[in-house]
Parts: C-alpha cells; structure tokens; sequence
C-alpha cells in the first residue's frame, strides 16, 4: 500500500455482495495512476460476462470503479455472479446500457514487439483472474 494510504472498506450494494476498497485517497480524490502503480491486486465486480469469448464487461459502477482502477494495477480479480454469464456477445450488449463507458477485457494485457516476443501488462493488469459465484 502507498506510504500515507490507509484501506477504507465500503460495501457499495447488496447486488455486488462483495466488500471493495475505495480508490480514493484520504482527502476523498482518485488515486494518481502512480499510487493505483503500487497496488499489487484489484477486487471488482462486472456487469456481464460471455461465455463463448472469456470475455468480462465492466460498465465502472460503483462495484466495478473507475476505468484506471482496473488498468494500472499488476493483477484484476474479477468476481462474477453465474447469473449474469450468457451465452454469447449479442446477448451481453442487449444487457448494456450504450451511454456508460464499458471496458471489454477477454484476458491478461498482453502484446508482442516486431520481434514477437509477448510482453504482458503493457496496455493493463498482467494477470486477470475471474471468479464466478453461484
């Protein structure tokens, strides 16, 4: 944890049924990319999942955070409810709502150099791992 930064929990909805630490620092302001760069993980929620591409959606409600949250920090820990997983992409962009900013995230950050040699966590987290819950 950054020098000078405590952990404040908040259960931001009964829905999420998760506890999230707030990316805010002591004086309520987002945390500068610099101080999101010193936390290994991240704990978010999801609006949708897909099963037939791997693929998470987050449309940063308050269970989910901001876009940076979820980016900056090595490792994204998504937890999902088995209820909102569907089949396929047009079922999931029928549940999203076109006006929320949505991040579409279908795997660890990872991109190769003209070289092809595969460097992770360039463009987000280097590892993501999703948890589905009954």
């Amino acid at each position: 944890m950054p020098d000078g930064l405590e952990a404040t929990w908040v259960e931001p909805s009964q829905a999420a049924g998760m506890w999230l630490r707030r990316d805010t620092g002591e004086d309520g302001s987002p945390l500068s990319p610099g101080a999101l760069d010193e936390i290994d993980a991240v704990v978010t929620a999801a609006r949708v999942g897909i099963a037939t591409t791997g693929t998470i959606v987050l449309d940063h409600t308050e269970d989910q955070g901001r876009r940076a949250l979820t980016l900056v920090p090595d490792q994204h820990v998504c937890v999902i409810r088995a209820d909102q997983v569907v089949h396929d992409v047009p079922e999931a962009v029928a549940l999203l709502d076109p006006a929320r900013p949505l991040t579409w995230i279908s795997g660890p950050s990872a991109t190769s150099d003209i070289e092809l040699d595969r460097v992770e966590g360039v463009h987000g987290p280097r590892v993501l791992d999703v948890v589905v819950v009954g």
